[in-house]
Formats: C-alpha cells, structure tokens, sequence
C-alpha cells in the first residue's frame, strides 16, 4: 500500500534550539523525493520526524492511504546496522513479513548467496545492500534513506544508486532521501527540497527522463540546487 505525507507547519525544537520551523509540504505515494542541505540544516532531523522517531514539537504530520491510518515506515541509516553474532537471513528476518519474503529480498539485492555468511565477511557496500534488503523485506509503505551511501566509493555508491531506483520503480514504495550529494539527490528524485536553518528554501520538481543521463538538463538542475545551498 503507497501513503501520501503531509507535514503543515512543523517545528521542532530541542530546548532553546530550533532546528525546524514552518514546515509546510507533502508528498505523493509512490514518490522518491530527496532532502539536501548543509551539515546541520535540519535534513536529517525531518526525517526523523517522518520516521516518527522524533515528536514535532510544533504543527501537524499525517499521512493517508487506501484502507489504512498507519503506514509500514523503515528507514536506512548510513552505518548498517547489522547485529554481528547473527548471519544475514537472520539479520534480513528481523521485521520480515516472513522468511520468504526475506530470502526474496536477498535475492533482489543480489546477494542470496551470502545468506549464511556473517556481517564481518562482507565488504561495506553488500552490508549496505544488506541492510536494504532488511527495509524491504518488512514490504513498506514509505523507505526513507538517511544518506546510506555516505560511506561508500564512488564506483559502489552508483552500484547502489542504480539499486534503489531500481527497487523502487518495481515496489513503488514511497521514497524520501536526505543526501548531501546533490549529483546523487538529481539522479534519483523526481523532486529536491533544499532546507536551510531548518527552513525550505526551494522546492525544485526534477523533469528528466529515466534512466537519467548527465546531460545539460541534469547539469541545469545540479547547478540551480547547489546554488541554492551555497547562497543560503
């Protein structure tokens, strides 16, 4: 089931910091929209948010599907937490819908051959895919990603990359992704957020052909968002 999110004037604050304010969008089911910013914008904190991991200290979070008030939310941090002394299926099992649908996922990372293997035999970049096929493998509504490719070379971030937009074209989950690569932001949203001092400062709809080529469009739209981020 896709869920639609709606946040209307949130805020969140820690004490005396306030590390959003006026907070005003929403986002369609089945779309992958991507959050950037500086270091310290609030990007991550508004996922946090979304993920229900935090509470808003101010405004209003909904979210609304056929059929159901409570959208199945995973989120996938940048470090993988993968639980050592289990081996992947049982890593991957944890919130599965059930042990099928968790040697499916792995097959759909393409690693089920590694389905015996423990965390510490794996290279970071089949951890991360690893821990991909754990959000799926729960078959959620809204995947939310907290710059999980931080971490990884270039060649394995586009691996990734190409992944997700793959997965998510074929499950149609709802996608929100806060990156602070703008190149990876336009090559798999079909919009960009920029946050800024916990505000947004351009709500940018990406209108590129997929699979997305680095053509004067996408350099166009690069160069607007990166624009936008270092004149803030």
């Amino acid at each position: 089931m896709m869920f639609n999110i709606e946040l209307k004037d949130v805020g969140k604050s820690y004490g005396d910091n306030e590390v959003l304010r006026d907070i005003d969008f929403s986002v369609d089911k089945g779309s992958f929209t991507a959050i950037v910013g500086k270091s310290g914008c609030g990007k991550s904190t508004l996922l946090r948010v979304i993920a229900k991991l935090e509470e808003t200290s101010k405004g209003t979070l909904t979210f609304s599907g056929e059929g159901s008030k409570d959208p199945k939310i995973r989120i996938m941090f940048q470090d993988d937490r993968l639980i050592p002394w289990k081996n992947i299926l049982s890593n991957i099992s944890i919130g599965a819908v059930n042990k099928a649908a968790a040697k499916e996922s792995l097959q759909e990372v393409g690693l089920i051959d590694k389905e015996k293997d423990w965390p510490d035999q794996l290279s970071g970049g089949q951890k991360q895919r690893i821990a991909l096929a754990r959000a799926l493998a729960s078959n959620p509504d809204i995947l939310l990603f907290d710059e999980p490719l931080g971490a990884l070379d270039a060649l394995t971030r586009m691996e990734m990359q190409n992944l997700i937009e793959e997965l998510w074209q074929q499950q149609q989950f709802t996608s929100l992704l806060v990156t602070h690569d703008v190149t990876e932001a336009v090559t798999l949203a079909n919009r960009v957020i920029v946050i800024d001092k916990g505000t947004i400062q351009l709500d940018e709809k990406i209108d590129l052909p997929r699979p997305r080529e680095r053509d004067e469009k996408f350099t166009y739209y690069e160069k607007k968002i990166l624009n936008q981020i270092l004149g803030g």
